[in-house]
């Protein structure tokens, strides 16, 4: 599609239409003719969705847009991404819908890119409105990022979540709201992670403060799954076109590794569609375990999740921390439920991601909920949440689990042989468990807070064959019991 040279302020506008037929690739590239002198472009695009049989996906299309540097994976040319929540945008030098970026309209050929996730039987029409509006640049936008360092120091507990939404995706609240929201939940840290855009990169620096550290992130989304990229440097970009099949992984933790920053497999048993993790966890340094509300596929992922850490045991790599992020898109959904509580040297980027890393964290619903997991040997060495507690073999250890803020939950130590200790917190909601086993018999241990059950009941007992638990209120990353 070609536009002619234009007067200033005159705008034209052309039509794409299409259609796509199930089988259609994942991304189809849609080529506009960019002249000079336009300084402001907007899209608007429509799609049929035809009635289809009950069971069956009717149609779904994302868009997005590439400059004239091209459309290659991990390029230069990535200018924005709104998936399918927005159905127009505008982007010009000085400012952009959210999930676009905001910079100059030069002059060659661009790309609307429409992902068609899902097509119906019937296939999918299209239609793509392009209008370029001639005119002066206007002034350079101006990014705010957000520091990496505050002032606050000393070696603590941080409460973050690191998995939120706001209108530069498919969230509702402005960033201004998460920020508030997350002061009132109590937290210490957060991240930003739009879906496959870095656009609210430059917006955070207000929001910021010694009170408050802000990372940088995105929440990958790809055909198989989503990860998170955290740490991200400003204005950092990770691609999401790729499937597990096209090997390209890779080549993007790295990328998001050598910034300095973290990939955590989200959600992996999401009950959305393309949600489901099909990647495996290799090259990634923590797994979302908790996402928003504890609900089944959380406890699906928690067993995968210990599975796993019997299966590095066995030398079937690296351990991978448990993490818990609230997901929150809307005001209906709570920033900081769950979050994840990370021992840190201080409030900076490099020592939340650090203590993240380590697995020297634990999970909780709310800043209402408190507790202290540590392990003590025979001579008075002691190790704490993601550490090893180096002790011969017949060694006793002394495990002891301090809890406040869960009224009558139940309290589970758990092992490589599994659950090996339970009991029940009283009303006010805290106590003090201990328990003492070995290096031979338990290789690591970890807890669960878990609150009564539906029917009232705390749970089951200990040596019941009902599995059937309260949710979640709190649990921890593993103590490793015995030398490596």
């Amino acid at each position: 599609m070609t536009f002619a040279e234009a007067a200033e302020g005159q705008a034209e506008t052309r039509v794409l239409t299409g259609r796509f037929e199930p089988g259609t690739a994942d991304f189809v590239y849609l080529p506009v003719e960019v002249p000079a002198g336009v300084n402001q472009l907007s899209v608007v695009y429509s799609y049929d969705k035809p009635a289809v049989p009950s069971g069956t996906p009717g149609n779904s299309c994302d868009i997005g847009i590439f400059d004239n540097r091209g459309t290659a994976l991990g390029g230069a040319g990535f200018r924005g991404w709104s998936g399918g929540f927005r159905d127009r945008f505008t982007i010009s030098r000085t400012e952009a819908t959210p999930g676009y970026l905001p910079g100059d309209i030069t002059p060659g050929t661009w790309y609307i890119v429409l992902g068609p996730y899902m097509i119906a039987p019937q296939g999918l029409n299209y239609r793509v409105e392009v209008t370029l509006t001639h005119g002066p640049a206007g002034a350079a936008y101006q990014p705010n990022y957000p520091p990496e360092r505050t002032r606050t120091r000393g070696r603590r507990w941080y409460r973050g979540d690191c998995h939120l939404h706001t209108v530069h995706s498919d969230g509702k609240r402005l960033p201004a709201e998460v920020a508030a929201g997350a002061r009132a939940a109590g937290l210490d840290f957060i991240t930003s992670t739009e879906h496959n855009t870095s656009s609210s990169h430059g917006v955070w620096g207000e929001f910021a403060g010694d009170d408050l550290l802000i990372m940088l992130g995105e929440e990958v989304t790809t055909r198989n799954g989503h990860w998170l990229a955290l740490g991200l440097r400003p204005g950092q970009f990770v691609d999401w076109r790729y499937r597990s099949r096209d090997g390209k992984l890779p080549e993007y933790q790295q990328a998001v590794h050598r910034s300095g920053g973290l990939c955590v497999a989200a959600h992996p048993n999401g009950p959305w569609v393309a949600s489901n993790f099909k990647f495996g966890y290799t090259g990634f340094d923590a797994v979302e375990v908790w996402n928003g509300p504890w609900t089944w596929d959380d406890e699906a992922t928690l067993a995968d999740w210990d599975n796993g850490l019997v299966e590095s045991l066995r030398g079937k790599g690296n351990w991978v921390p448990a993490l818990g992020n609230s997901d929150a898109h809307s005001p209906g959904n709570t920033i900081g439920l769950p979050q994840t509580v990370v021992s840190a040297d201080a409030l900076t980027r490099d020592a939340i991601l650090a203590g993240i890393k380590a697995g020297r964290s634990w999970i909780a619903e709310s800043a209402g909920v408190d507790l202290s997991l540590v392990a003590t040997g025979p001579r008075g060495q002691a190790a704490g949440i993601g550490d090893r507690l180096p002790a011969g073999d017949a060694d006793k250890v002394a495990v002891r689990l301090d809890v406040s803020g869960v009224p009558n939950g139940t309290v589970r130590l758990i092992t490589d042989e599994g659950q090996m200790f339970q009991q029940s917190l009283p009303a006010s909601g805290s106590g003090t468990v201990t328990w003492l086993t070995t290096p031979a018999v338990s290789a690591y241990v970890r807890a669960e807070v878990r609150h009564p059950r539906a029917d009232g009941s705390p749970g089951a007992p200990a040596v019941s064959p009902e599995p059937n638990f309260g949710p979640m209120a709190a649990m921890t990353n593993p103590i490793f019991l015995g030398r490596a």
